[in-house]
């Protein structure tokens, strides 16, 4: 079971996810960086896979062609967990 990162509204499986998908509770996109399963603050570019280039904002829809539905995602892991990852990031390197 897959669940929106930003209301937890489980996705009926199997569920085809398209740019235009959008979450039917909350309107979210659906195809985005914090609902899929490579997703990984901290990695490059937070995501596990080698993108060709870095999406900026994690909360929009994207024409990444490595995007799956990640069964674990859990709401609430939008902007509070990427800014705490990017905070850490930042004090670990000195960047903040």
């Amino acid at each position: 079971m897959a669940n929106c990162y930003s209301c937890g509204f489980e996705f009926p499986q199997p569920m085809s996810v398209y740019r235009s998908t959008l979450c039917p509770s909350c309107g979210k996109d659906v195809k985005v960086c914090l609902n899929c399963k490579f997703y990984e603050p901290g990695a490059h570019w937070d995501c596990r896979e080698t993108i060709g280039e870095m999406v900026a904002d994690k909360e929009r829809a994207n024409f990444c062609e490595f995007f799956v539905l990640d069964p674990k995602t859990r709401a609430g892991r939008g902007n509070d967990a990427e800014k705490k990852a990017r905070s850490k990031f930042d004090d670990l390197f000195g960047n903040g």
